[in-house]
């Protein structure tokens, strides 16, 4: 069996509120109903080799 998969954050683009979306949920705010949402930035670091 395959562990579920964690909720991921994402920030509303109208209101701000935080929303917390599994795979496979409606892309939309729980608060006021608009469809565009920003995912949250990542604290860990990220590091690319350039060739």
């Amino acid at each position: 069996m395959d562990p579920q998969p964690e909720p991921v954050s994402y920030i509303c683009g109208d209101c701000g509120m935080e929303n917390s979306l599994k795979p496979g949920d409606v892309i939309q705010c729980r608060e006021c109903g608009y469809r565009i949402l920003y995912k949250k930035r990542t604290r860990r670091i990220v590091q690319y080799e350039a060739r």
